[in-house]
């Protein structure tokens, strides 16, 4: 699966290389080859940055799924406990 950002993004990607290698590098990198850097690491990192990130929120729901019982727990057979109660009570 091709990982694709929409079009602003991209562009505020590609500006962002720009600046990191106007401020870090030696040397200018210009908008063409900006947006083919960021096509590279999309097509080669990207898919492992994705797979992490789904295998995080994998767990992460596991453990929700694992509470959910206590969350929306109710006891069972109830009727005749109350019923005692409310006899014992008058």
């Amino acid at each position: 699966m091709a990982i694709e950002l929409d079009k602003e993004v991209r562009k505020a990607a590609v500006a962002s290389i720009e600046r990191y290698f106007q401020e870090n590098m030696e040397e200018r990198i210009g908008n063409i080859a900006a947006g083919a850097l960021l096509g590279f690491f999309l097509e080669e990192i990207g898919p492992s940055v994705y797979n992490k990130a789904v295998s995080e929120v994998q767990e992460r729901l596991q453990v929700r799924l694992s509470e959910i019982d206590i969350e929306v727990h109710e006891d069972e057979f109830q009727y005749w406990r109350r019923f005692e109660k409310q006899r014992r009570g008058k």
